[in-house]
């Protein structure tokens, strides 16, 4: 009895280590490698339908992102803001997540779909097309 008490301590605090380094990694902790690409977030622009996050469409001037399925983890990344860092200007700005970019039907997992707003305020030009980036919770 005594043994399968510990191992299910063993087994409760190995989850609990993955789930805070996990935390970690997004949080200030590090920054994560990706690749941006631009998306219209504007009712009739490539990004489809409204943003999965508040069923709301949003202006090129709103600084909002879209991220692959796994970080945008079934919505609890919604309406948060991520800390993004160009690697090629070294210019960082923050924008809110509002929209999934399903990696399902076609989104790579490495992706930060954003809007033209991101791209400008990194001094980056959107004919580029995409550019790699490093992210993180703010």
């Amino acid at each position: 009895m005594a043994k399968a008490k510990i191992a299910v301590v063993i087994v409760i605090l190995a989850l609990l280590q993955v789930s805070w380094a996990t935390a970690r990694k997004h949080s200030g902790g590090g920054s994560t490698p990706a690749v941006m690409t631009v998306n219209g977030f504007q009712k009739g622009e490539d990004g489809g339908g409204a943003a999965a996050c508040d069923g709301k469409f949003h202006s090129d001037v709103d600084l909002v992102v879209a991220l692959s399925s796994e970080w945008y983890a079934g919505g609890k990344r919604c309406l948060k803001k991520i800390r993004i860092t160009s690697k090629d200007t070294g210019r960082t700005v923050e924008a809110q997540v509002v929209d999934e970019c399903d990696s399902r039907h076609g989104c790579k997992n490495n992706i930060v779909d954003s809007s033209p707003a991101v791209w400008k305020k990194l001094g980056l030009h959107t004919d580029v097309g995409k550019v790699h980036i490093t992210w993180s919770d703010a």
